[in-house]
């Protein structure tokens, strides 16, 4: 992802980015065969998501900071949930 844009297009990635990993959490089969696979593309898209906000939030606007924040607890979330298995 090119490091310098504005902050609108920031912003977008990071939601998009936290609206996919999201949705790939909420897909999990958790006593499905192929559950560890899952796992580690829920990781990917986290991670992904995680460094996409990162650098959204080195420019945000106040308004967009805040959403922000929430998207990395909610991301957080996620994170503990799974590793609670």
């Amino acid at each position: 992802m090119p490091y310098h844009k504005d902050k609108q297009q920031a912003f977008q990635a990071a939601q998009q980015g936290f609206i996919e990993a999201q949705g790939f959490y909420q897909e999990i089969v958790r006593d499905s065969a192929s559950y560890g696979h899952q796992l580690k593309h829920l990781k990917n898209e986290v991670n992904e998501a995680f460094q996409q906000i990162e650098n959204a939030l080195e420019n945000a606007s106040e308004h967009q900071r805040e959403q922000l924040k929430q998207f990395q607890k909610d991301l957080r979330k996620i994170v503990n949930d799974v590793n609670m298995d």
